[in-house]
């Protein structure tokens, strides 16, 4: 509806000669926009005046503030240096553990098809001989014993000529017990 009545009174004016609305409000504006820009201006001028006379205090003051940054530094890339080492050393560590770990893991594999070869090639393992020693031990006491046995039974003729006999039958038996290498279960 505005812009009927601007055109009607622009007609109107185009008519008797005299401004039109659209065209006060347009040199209004014009002029508005000026002062506007004029004052822009002139506050951009305060400003780089400002700046340019405080400029050196901001320098100054700028200039401070990295010098202490500067000096505020050092400290804390030797803090951050010092929790890098720790945590790279707590990482060496646990690693070098995990690698002990699989290396007797291997040792213990290694261990175990070594001695099955060898009990398959037949080989005693050192359980088999200390239970060939344990025997040996018991026969060689058992051995002692009916050594010592037939000396005290002198006295009685007729259980010397039968134990000697029993002595030889037990020493021959447990000879072959020792020659004859026990077979391992598979």
């Amino acid at each position: 509806m505005v812009k009927k009545l601007q055109k009607l009174a622009d007609k109107q004016g185009a008519a008797t000669g005299t401004p039109s609305v659209a065209q006060l409000f347009d040199n209004q504006f014009a002029s508005s926009v000026k002062d506007s820009a004029q004052q822009i201006w002139q506050a951009g001028l305060g400003a780089f005046a400002k700046a340019q006379g405080e400029g050196g205090k901001v320098f100054e003051s700028l200039v401070k503030e990295g010098v202490s940054i500067q000096r505020k530094t050092p400290a804390a890339a030797e803090e951050k240096l010092g929790e890098v080492s720790s945590k790279m050393t707590k990482l060496s560590d646990d690693v070098q553990a995990r690698a002990g770990q699989q290396w007797d893991k291997l040792e213990s594999i290694f261990e175990e098809r070594v001695a099955k070869a060898l009990g398959k090639l037949g080989v005693p393992s050192s359980k088999d001989i200390d239970a060939l020693i344990h025997r040996i031990d018991a026969l060689s006491a058992n051995v002692a014993r009916l050594s010592k046995a037939p000396a005290a039974r002198k006295t009685a003729p007729a259980k010397t000529a039968a134990a000697p006999r029993k002595t030889a039958a037990k020493t021959a038996s447990a000879k072959r017990a020792v020659a004859a290498p026990r077979k391992r279960k598979a």
